[in-house]
């Protein structure tokens, strides 16, 4: 499973007990089949939704999920259009618009179908998402997200781009490039710098060369549509806790570019940045403080199941 090649890099406390694996389940949604990796806990009190970021996919991500599953929670985690094993059948036409929809989608269809409190776990560009989702849907408990990275910023746009440079720029540059070569595909490492995806140089590498993940190719429109959203204001933003746990030796997008949006939200905040951690928070102690600070996020909800009342 392509999750294992991930997991080797977790500290060895981490890997003392097997993982829990993923179960594949498909998802049909504007005639696309999804690929949701899912943790099925029926009696769980809280699910998780984990939201990988440009470069990512479930199978990158699941040894975080796995850890959040072994709390006795259930895990859901999708691949989203071009990345994983979902199906796209347009992948020249994928915006990120798209993207933000299939979530909201998401949440609603779970909500719909379970009651049970939902809270968003955000890697990378994920922690943009899940914040907009809650923002949008109204139903999410939590969001807990690695960075907050807001296109409106330049200094988060030059962070991102792989020439520091080129992101003060490209929103402007690619707004006028679309009609033309929008539909254009180019893989996502020539434009971020997944050289610095992890402190570990071969993790950096299996990141960018993953077929499935940093090794896809994205169209050009939907870099343009990333870098032209607009999200939903910080100062109106009230519909769920966020907490941020940014890493704190990030090479790639600096914990203060998250910090600066994260104190402009209007609603509760906490912070807790991962200590001695790259991008990808796989590193102690921050790995330990990351999964501590979930665990305190969960617990919320299952001492809420506790104390409703038994028939």
């Amino acid at each position: 499973m392509e999750f294992a090649a991930y997991a080797k890099f977790l500290p060895e406390t981490f890997r003392a007990e097997p993982l829990i694996a993923p179960t594949s389940t498909w998802w049909s949604w504007r005639g696309r089949t999804v690929h949701i990796a899912r943790a099925i806990d029926d009696a769980a009190p809280v699910r998780v939704l984990v939201i990988h970021g440009g470069g990512g996919y479930s199978g990158a991500l699941w040894p975080f999920a796995a850890l959040v599953a072994s709390a006795g929670v259930e895990v859901l985690a999708p691949d989203l259009p071009l990345y994983g094993d979902t199906i796209e059948p347009h992948p020249n036409a994928v915006r990120y618009g798209d993207w933000i929809d299939l979530l909201c989608d998401l949440v609603e269809a779970e909500h719909n179908r379970d009651a049970r409190p939902i809270v968003l776990f955000g890697a990378s560009l994920g922690g943009m998402m899940a914040y907009e989702v809650a923002a949008r849907t109204g139903l999410i408990g939590h969001v807990v997200a690695t960075c907050l990275l807001d296109p409106a910023d330049v200094a988060a746009r030059r962070a991102m781009a792989r020439f520091g440079a080129t992101g003060a720029v490209s929103p402007s540059l690619l707004r006028a490039a679309n009609p033309l070569i929008g539909r254009l595909r180019v893989p996502i490492r020539w434009l971020a710098d997944l050289n610095n995806m992890s402190l570990d140089p071969a993790l950096s590498r299996l990141c960018a060369n993953d077929p499935r993940g940093g090794g896809v190719r994205v169209p050009i429109g939907f870099l343009e549509s990333y870098l032209n959203y607009e999200h939903t204001r910080p100062e109106t933003f009230a519909a769920a806790k966020v907490t941020l746990t940014h890493p704190a030796a990030d090479r790639w997008t600096p914990p203060e570019i998250s910090i600066r949006f994260l104190e402009r939200i209007a609603g509760p905040t906490e912070l807790q940045l991962l200590d001695n951690c790259g991008h990808y928070p796989i590193e102690e102690p921050g790995l330990s403080q990351l999964a501590a600070t979930l665990r305190a996020v969960l617990a919320e909800f299952t001492d809420r199941a506790d104390d409703r009342p038994r028939v």
